[in-house]
């Protein structure tokens, strides 16, 4: 009896999710959400859409697992007697250069459909402000202020990022904005003409970290150590 022949773009390991979401981050990171189909995916992978499926049961979820994986690589190993602050300033690090990396990310993190990696970054930092010994009424509080930072200002970069992928200069906006406020009007916009040389030459992550400074030293002079 002949055998069967096989075709030739087919792979022959075994498919895993791991692979699947690999594939899917590769696509995302090389032209945003809208390149990411399953059949493209198919395509990509050298198989049936019905495998995938297998794995995965839509787009939403997958987007979600990308993230996910993403960010929890991202995401630095702590140990016994490492400073809590030190642990904070890691996580906040590992978020905004992941979506500094993989902009796509910025617009997921702002869904419901993500809410498992916003726990995981959420429960970390939680950690840390109780290590702080912070009370614990003041405790929501206090990590709510650093986890919205933490996400806010990194999706605000990721669109900036997303920008300068489809061909805009993120020198040549910064240069432009910083123009306009050193022409407004003194009387009225004394602050923003003072700092547009400053918005023109910062360092986004520099800046985001000295951020996340200022949000614990109010906690630190709010709730002092016992």
């Amino acid at each position: 009896m002949a055998s069967r022949a096989r075709h030739p773009d087919r792979r022959e390991d075994a498919l895993s999710q791991e692979r699947i979401i690999e594939a899917a981050v590769e696509m995302l990171d090389a032209g945003g959400e809208s390149a990411l189909t399953f059949r493209a995916l198919s395509a990509t992978l050298k198989t049936g859409p019905g495998a995938i499926y297998w794995h995965v049961a839509n787009k939403g979820e997958l987007l979600t697992a990308a993230a996910d994986a993403v960010l929890t690589g991202a995401m630095p190993a702590t140990g016994a007697g490492e400073v809590p602050q030190d642990v904070i300033r890691a996580v906040a690090l590992g978020v905004f250069d992941a979506i500094e990396a993989h902009p796509w990310i910025g617009e997921q993190m702002s869904q419901l459909s993500s809410q498992s990696t916003t726990l995981r970054i959420f429960e970390r930092l939680g950690r840390q402000v109780q290590a702080l010994g912070v009370p614990g009424p003041a405790q929501f509080d206090a990590a709510s202020a650093l986890l919205n930072y933490i996400l806010g200002v990194a999706a605000q970069n990721a669109a900036m990022a997303r920008s300068v992928q489809r061909g805009t200069d993120r020198a040549e906006v910064l240069d432009l904005v910083a123009s306009l406020w050193t022409s407004l009007d003194t009387d009225e916009y004394p602050f923003l003409r003072n700092i547009a040389a400053q918005l023109r030459d910062h360092d986004d992550r520099a800046q985001f970290l000295a951020g996340v400074d200022l949000i614990l030293a109010g906690i630190a002079s709010r709730y002092p150590p016992a």
